[in-house]
C-alpha cells in the first residue's frame, strides 16, 4: 500500500482538559487570550480548579498529535500515519494510546517512568482558547527512543514529516535528527512557528531547524513576532512569509513554502518569491464552539493531501475544511468520516 506510515509526528502528547471560563478566570491565573504558554507555579491550582467545573471535558491533544489525527481521519487509510513522542504510566497515557490507536495512527509512545502524563489546559472563553501545557512526561522524550532500530524504521518509511514548534523545547536532537535524513534522502521535513513564544525564547534551536523546513505552518501573530525577533521592519503577514520562504535551506531539492493562517481572513502561501491568498470558509459567529485545535486541524488537512501530491490548492482547501469542521466541535475532534470532494 502506497501510503502506508508515509507521514511521521513527532511532538508533546498532552491531555486536554477543557472547559469554559470567565475573564475573571483568565485574569486570576494572568493569561492572554488567544495565546499558549507553559506552566508556571502560578498556574499549577488551575488545573484543579478547571476539572472541578461541570463543563469540564478531557480530550486527547497535543499540536502534532492534533495535526496528525486529523491527516489520518482526512485519508481514511488505516495506518498511513505514525505518532512519537512521551507519555507516562497512568490512566492518562492509556486513554491517549487508545483515542490514537482507535483513530487508525501508529503511536510509538515512550513511557516515562516517573513523570505523569502531560496536561493541558485550554480556556474558552467567547469560542477563544487559550492554553496552558504543564508538559510533565511529555517533556522527557529522549532522542535514544528515536534512535531504537523499531522506532528509527518509522523514519525510514516516511515520506513526509510534520513537527509542531513546541517540540523544540523539549528534543531539539530528535528533530535535528530527523530533519537531516530528511534533506539527505529527498524527503518533505515540515514544522510550525507554533506560539509567539517559541519565537522569541526558542530562537537559537528555532534557527538551527530552519535552513531543513520545507513547509513552514503559523498564524499571523507568530509571524508577526516571528519577524519582531529578526529585526524585520515589517507587520504585513505577505511580506513576512516571503521572506520565511527565502531563508537559508539545508537541501535544494524542495523550494520552501510558507503557510500562515489568520483566522477568518484569506490564507497566505510564499513560494517562489510570490504570495497567493487562499479564502476560508466563513463561519456564523452563533456556530462556533471553541478553536482549540483549528490550526492544527487546518496542517491535518493540508498534510493529507500533501502527501497524496495534490497540488497547494487542494492542499489548503483541505486545510479550511478541516479546521471549520473542528471549531463546530468541543477540542480537535471530528464526525466518523470526512466529507471532502
Amino acid at each position: 500500500m502506497a501510503y502506508e506510515r508515509i507521514l511521521l509526528g513527532m511532538g508533546n502528547p498532552l491531555l486536554d482538559i477543557s472547559a469554559v471560563v470567565d475573564e475573571d478566570f483568565l485574569k486570576k491565573y494572568d493569561i492572554k487570550p488567544n495565546n499558549a504558554i507553559l506552566a508556571e507555579d502560578k498556574h499549577l491550582a488551575m488545573y484543579d480548579e478547571l476539572a472541578a467545573k461541570g463543563n469540564v471535558e478531557y480530550i486527547a491533544g497535543g499540536a502534532t498529535q492534533n495535526s496528525i489525527k486529523v491527516a489520518q481521519w482526512m485519508l481514511q487509510v488505516p495506518g498511513a500515519t505514525s505518532y512519537i513522542g512521551c507519555i507516562g504510566k497512568d490512566k492518562f497515557g492509556e486513554e491517549m494510546k487508545k483515542d490514537c490507536t482507535k483513530a487508525g495512527v501508529n503511536v510509538q509512545y515512550y513511557e516515562d517512568e516517573k513523570a505523569p502524563t502531560g496536561t493541558c489546559a485550554v480556556c474558552v472563553v467567547g469560542g477563544e482558547r487559550s492554553l496552558v501545557a504543564n508538559l510533565s512526561a511529555a517533556n522527557c522524550y529522549k532522542s535514544e527512543h528515536l534512535k531504537r532500530p523499531e522506532n528509527w524504521a518509522l523514519v525510514e518509511k516516511a515520506k513526509y514529516f510534520y513537527i509542531a514548534g513546541f517540540f523544540l523545547t523539549v528534543s531539539p536532537e530528535s528533530i535535528q535528527l530527523v530533519a537531516e535524513h530528511a534533506a539527505a534522502n529527498n524527503k518533505v521535513f515540515m514544522m510550525n512557528l507554533s506560539a509567539p513564544f517559541i519565537c522569541e525564547f526558542f530562537k537559537d534551536v528555532q534557527e538551527k531547524a530552519l535552513p531543513y523546513m520545507d513547509y513552514v505552518f503559523g498564524n499571523e501573530t507568530e509571524a508577526r513576532t516571528f519577524a519582531r525577533v529578526h529585526g524585520w521592519e515589517t507587520e504585513n503577514v505577505e511580506e513576512i512569509a516571503i521572506k520565511i520562504s527565502q531563508l537559508p535551506k539545508a537541501s535544494g531539492t524542495h523550494r520552501r513554502i510558507t503557510v500562515i493562517t489568520q483566522g477568518a481572513d484569506p490564507v497566505v502561501v510564499a513560494e517562489d518569491g510570490k504570495v497567493k491568498l487562499y479564502p476560508v470558509i466563513l463561519l456564523p459567529k452563533e456556530k462556533l464552539v471553541d478553536t482549540n485545535g483549528a490550526g492544527d486541524a487546518f496542517v491535518g488537512g493540508f498534510l493529507s493531501q500533501l502527501v497524496q501530491e495534490k497540488p497547494i490548492e487542494d492542499c489548503v482547501r483541505a486545510g479550511c475544511y478541516a479546521s471549520n469542521v473542528v471549531i463546530q466541535r468541543s477540542g480537535c475532534t471530528y464526525p466518523e468520516k470526512p466529507d471532502f470532494h
